[in-house]
């Protein structure tokens, strides 16, 4: 009966809508919800959702949080249910309100599905539930660490934190020895210390407070009475306190050696004097240092433990400066004057200094040159290797100050020849300062300079012994000379310049006065005997070109005609012989010799000197015949159309006239 209202209605709810379904679900209402849910008893859609139960375990779940928390972590005993259960199945609701809709079975409840399972004296039927659970505080509330309910029992007062469980167990409160392991402390129970009762130890129940150091508990076994410290552990162990497993080397910074292993402990470790003693030689044995502190603090660099009086340990090598040869002879307070404690220079030149000869031109670095077997060698050094100038020839055999005169390495010489012997420069700078070019190491007055193959002008018979001066007066390389003769040799031309510039077409190296002139070149080529005739007979001075080519410049003295032939000899004169002529007056002159002209002396026509190059004889009869005509000049001067040369008397016939 009651489901076929409860569908009916179901049907009426679904015709009708929500507004009216609520209405109608409160009235269906089967009682009154718990105080807890109260404000929500008018709205049953907060915890109901329609035909879907598993929905509504969702609707629980998203009001109670802290359960859905559980679940969804798995803790808790809501975490530990198995799934599908529903919450109505365990809360149900509609029971008034003072209802408990999560009732507990304290005798059925099981522990062990919560997060703290019970033991030992936990799970003791006379415990009781309210024992931890106390009024108005939820389950779920309740505190799991012992602290939360065990805090007035809790003796050491906090001192041991609120870890009970690491001594304490559920069985017993009281017995900690199946718990507690004092190994796990920063104090391990060893030896002796494990037949110790705690009480002993821990006067107290604040177990942190109890002293970790032997001293706290052993003061009264310290026969050293303090004097040497407070950490006995150092020396005796857990298993007896009268055996110690001190080991000096192993448990200190310094290791006994030599005749400090048989020492005393007292000997050095005195009362009153820190435990913790320098390490230091001098320290114990400053009234031993026969040095009195001049050779500094450090004896172990000299001294070893075997035997203060040896010291073979020490090796001046092992320091930054190894003694070798001439510094091994050297007594330690040579160098070291004012002890170790000075720290003393490395450098040559810092003890050396006063017998640096050179007064500290050539630098600081003596070691360069100089070395410890003998001071005054300097065969250390080698220019040829350490420099990049070698020296050769005289060089070698030089001082150094000869050429290094000023600081050595502030100077930076130069390494050409004119830098070092511009004084001894002869050409005054003129032929540059390339010395090299010319001279050589060996000799400054040795020359290697060929002028034949480092010029364009090879030097030839005299031209070999002439000094270079001769020629290169001015700047060698600014000049550059030319290479004619003439650019020397113009004071030497006596011709005076008529012969031209090219000197070299009659003169050579060889002589300047051997000429190789080729006269049949010139204008006036040499034949017949003055083939042999000195030039200085023609040439009466070296102005060759001033001599005359007529023969009668040079002949008139052999003139026998006296200028009546005129002044051109060579007409009739030859060179092979003066005295041999070949005229032939009719082919080479306008006046044919017939008649009695044949005859005739040349001088009875040629009567006057004449100096002219052409000889001007009149040629007609009257300039000679004047005399002869007996017409006294009444038929004019053209004799020739009268008389014939053969007689004068005898006429021409065509003249008509007889005699």
């Amino acid at each position: 009966m009651i489901q076929r209202i409860f569908l009916w209605v179901s049907f009426v709810l679904l015709l009708t809508g929500n507004a009216f379904a609520d209405s109608i679900e409160s009235v269906m209402m089967p009682g009154k919800v718990i105080q807890g849910h109260l404000k929500w008893e008018d709205d049953c859609q907060k915890c109901h959702k329609r035909f879907d139960k598993e929905g509504q375990n969702q609707l629980c779940r998203d009001c109670h949080k802290e359960i859905n928390s559980d679940i969804q972590s798995k803790k808790g005993f809501h975490g530990r249910m198995k799934e599908g259960r529903l919450c109505i199945d365990c809360h149900t609701e509609h029971k008034g309100r003072m209802a408990e809709i999560a009732p507990i079975n304290e005798k059925t409840f099981k522990h062990d599905q919560t997060d703290f399972e019970l033991k030992g004296s936990h799970s003791d039927p006379k415990t009781d539930c309210k024992d931890c659970h106390k009024p108005k505080i939820k389950y779920r509330d309740t505190p799991n660490d012992c602290i939360g309910c065990h805090k007035k029992d809790d003796k050491h007062e906090g001192d041991l934190g609120i870890a009970c469980q690491n001594c304490h167990s559920e069985k017993n409160w009281k017995d900690t020895k199946d718990k507690f392991n004092h190994n796990k402390t920063d104090f391990p129970l060893k030896g002796k210390h494990l037949d110790v009762k705690c009480e002993d130890c821990h006067l107290t129940k604040k177990y942190h407070e109890t002293p970790k150091d032997c001293i706290s508990c052993h003061k009264k076994d310290d026969k050293h009475k303090g004097e040497f410290g407070a950490k006995c552990e150092n020396c005796h162990s857990d298993q007896s306190w009268k055996e110690t497993n001190f080991d000096h080397a192993r448990d200190t910074k310094y290791q006994l050696k030599g005749a400090h292993q048989s020492t005393k402990c007292e000997s050095c470790h005195k009362p009153g004097t820190p435990l913790n003693l320098p390490t230091t030689c001098v320290s114990c044995h400053k009234g031993d240092d026969k040095h009195q502190g001049s050779l500094g603090d450090r004896c172990e660099k000299c001294h070893i433990e075997k035997s203060w009086a040896s010291t073979p340990d020490f090796n001046h090598d092992d320091t930054k400066f190894p003694l070798r040869d001439k510094h091994k002879e050297a007594k330690c307070q040579s160098c070291h004057k004012n002890g170790l404690k000075e720290k003393l220079p490395l450098l040559c030149n810092e003890c050396h200094q006063k017998d640096d000869k050179h007064n500290g031109n050539f630098g600081t670095k003596c070691e360069t040159c100089h070395a410890e077997k003998d001071w005054k060698d300097p065969s250390k050094f080698n220019h040829d290797r350490d420099t990049k100038y070698v020296l050769k020839d005289k060089h070698k055999a030089t001082k150094c100050e000869s050429c290094h005169v000023g600081k050595l390495y502030g100077q930076n010489l130069k390494m050409d020849c004119f830098s070092c012997h511009q004084k001894d420069d002869e050409h005054k700078g003129r032929y540059g300062n390339k010395c090299e070019s010319c001279h050589v190491e060996v000799t400054w007055k040795t020359l290697i300079f060929n002028h034949d193959k480092d010029t364009k002008y090879p030097l030839l018979g005299k031209h070999k012994s002439v000094k270079c001066d001769s020629c290169h007066k001015a700047s060698l390389y600014n000049d550059k000379l030319k290479s004619t003769c003439v650019a020397c040799h113009r004071q030497d031309d006596k011709h005076k310049g008529q012969e031209g510039d090219k000197c070299e077409d009659c003169h050579n190296e060889k002589s300047w006065t051997d000429t190789k002139f080729d006269h049949a070149k010139s204008k006036f080529p040499l034949l017949g005997k003055h083939l042999t005739v000195d030039c200085k007979k023609c040439h009466l001075s070296p102005t060759f070109k001033d001599a005359k080519s007529e023969c009668v410049s040079c002949h008139i003295k052999d003139d026998a005609h006296k200028l009546r032939l005129g002044p051109q000899c060579e007409i009739c004169h030859n060179a092979r012989d003066w005295k041999i002529w070949d005229f032939d007056h009719d082919q080479r002159t306008n006046f044919k010799l017939e008649g009695g002209h044949k005859g005739i002396s040349c001088y009875d026509c040629h009567r006057n000197p004449s100096k002219d190059k052409k000889l001007a004889t009149p040629v007609a009869c009257g300039d000679c015949h004047s005399s002869d005509d007996v017409h006294e000049g009444n038929f004019g001067m053209q004799c020739e159309r009268c008389h014939v040369s053969t007689s004068w008397t005898q006429l021409k016939p065509a003249a008509g006239f007889s005699r």
